[in-house]
């Protein structure tokens, strides 16, 4: 045998051990690759109707915050007549606390006036009957 053709036979034995070797790896490729379009499949089933009902769900979700930005003037609105109402009703306890207090006094003075008059009336009566 010659130099060549030993040089012929270890270059076919290294092409087969490569080739040997790249099967199994080959292989764990192109299963990969099923594997991996199939998930590509299962995603495009599952995720495309869930994106759409997203897309759906942001419409909807614009729709009633426009609804609600449209609706903020008018709640401030309220909240200002509210607070106008608040400080009216303070205003007419405080009316109300005053007048009560005028009535409470003018009362007292009432009360003393009647108190004195009749004892003003006893001691005239008394007065006038002694005499």
């Amino acid at each position: 045998m010659s130099i060549t053709e030993i040089a012929l036979i270890i270059i076919a034995v290294s092409f087969l051990i490569l080739v040997l070797t790249l099967v199994p790896s080959i292989m764990t490729i192109k299963r990969t690759a099923a594997s991996v379009s199939s998930f590509y499949n299962m995603v495009q089933t599952e995720l495309k109707p869930t994106i759409q009902e997203l897309t759906a769900i942001l419409t909807e979700l614009k729709t009633v915050s426009g609804g609600v930005a449209e609706h903020t003037e008018d709640v401030a609105r309220f909240m200002t007549a509210l607070g106008e109402t608040g400080t009216n009703l303070s205003t007419i306890n405080r009316s109300v606390g005053v007048v009560t207090g005028a009535l409470i006094t003018t009362s007292a003075w009432i009360t003393g006036a009647k108190v004195a008059g009749r004892y003003m009336l006893e001691r005239y009566l008394k007065k006038r009957g002694g005499i």
